[in-house]
């Protein structure tokens, strides 16, 4: 099945000044329809990913709140919020 290029912008991007693993905040919009808070910039060992949004349960674990269901569309969001990251550094 062939997926669509999603009409997907960077709506917000905040970014952390420091050493520490997040570098950014990102909010992104889905074909002028829907807004997509907290997505996270992160150095990991490898590089640079994206982190969907989380909330935390009672049980004190960190749930996603946000999952795409393929793969084009997870590498769509992340290419879109670390081509922003990049132009803004």
């Amino acid at each position: 099945m062939s997926q669509e290029k999603l009409n997907l912008k960077v709506e917000r991007l905040y970014r952390f000044e420091g050493d520490g693993a997040m570098k950014a905040f990102a909010d992104i919009v889905f074909n002028d329809s829907i807004l997509i808070k907290g997505l996270r910039v992160i150095e990991g060992k490898k590089g640079l990913f994206i982190s969907m949004p989380k909330l935390q349960g009672k049980d004190k674990k960190w749930y996603d709140t946000i999952m795409p269901l393929n793969i084009e569309v997870k590498n769509q969001i992340s290419e879109a919020v670390l081509s922003a990251y990049n132009l803004k550094e």
